[in-house]
């Protein structure tokens, strides 16, 4: 009697999309969006064209050129890392919200010297970088040499999207932003020798930002920045020993997935 086959299992894609305005990021464009996600094969048309309205609708300005790439996900070689526990800060205006970020960090374990360090280095950005910059988490000195461009954390989505759409419903949470920076946060602090996280972001009318760290979770700060500011990034605030060709390698290529309830990507429905 034959053997009966196991049902094969739904192709997971990577897209990623970059924008920029001016030409390719390379050639000198200026930044407007980035996106990515791990999709089943039948999904792809749709975030296709929401990664396409994104670039072109963004409040940073109207893209000129995007790139797109799609790649098909070894799901052997995926790791599976869970979620940060979330909290919310209280900041009415960016200067407090700045020094409540400060304070996190350094219950985060970054000295206050580097925490400091980290929020200036954001300030005096002239523009938005494509990456992150990693930081000392005692003397606050940036580590990584790679200017502009940064440590670009890629190749991350949920395990599960209703269980994680579940978990944020359950903190009274919704929207893009918060999942993506909760998705991204999560593989960050992941990372070996990694103290903490401070981001805020970009985009001009979205003024939150957070602290993050495996010690403390996701903590949110309403307000980091002035309104219409199209300026924010992110920093990477590590052990003074960590090998950094290593985070970086798992940042940029290890596919992870942030669990939030049970292990594993949502199966096909019937």
């Amino acid at each position: 009697m034959a053997q009966e086959r196991e049902p094969e299992k739904a192709s997971l894609i990577s897209i990623k999309m970059r924008a920029a305005q001016g030409g390719p990021h390379e050639r000198g464009g200026r930044h407007i969006s980035g996106e990515e996600r791990i999709v089943r094969e039948g999904d792809i048309e749709a975030c296709l064209h929401e990664m396409l309205e994104r670039a072109t609708t963004h409040q940073r300005g109207k893209a000129d050129f995007m790139n797109l790439k799609l790649q098909l996900v070894d799901m052997d070689c995926v790791v599976y890392k869970p979620m940060l526990d979330f909290s919310e800060c209280v900041s009415r205006t960016a200067e407090e919200g700045r020094d409540v970020a400060v304070r996190e960090l350094v219950a985060a374990g970054v000295t206050e010297t580097a925490a400091r360090a980290g929020v200036a280095a954001i300030l005096a950005l002239p523009d938005s970088m494509r990456g992150a910059m990693l930081l000392d988490a005692v003397t606050g000195g940036r580590v990584d040499h790679l200017g502009n461009r940064g440590v670009r954390v890629s190749n991350m989505d949920v395990a599960d999207p209703d269980a994680f759409r579940r978990a944020l419903a359950a903190k009274g949470l919704q929207g893009d932003h918060v999942r993506e920076a909760l998705v991204l946060a999560s593989k960050v602090a992941s990372g070996e020798g990694v103290v903490a996280e401070l981001c805020w972001s970009d985009d001009p009318l979205y003024v939150t930002g957070y602290v993050g760290s495996v010690k403390n979770g996701y903590r949110r700060i309403p307000v980091l920045k002035q309104r219409n500011c199209g300026i924010g990034g992110r920093v990477f605030f590590v052990k003074p020993e960590t090998d950094l060709d290593a985070l970086r390698d798992y940042y940029e290529e290890q596919v992870v997935f942030i669990t939030a309830g049970a292990k594993g990507y949502v199966t096909e429905k019937d």
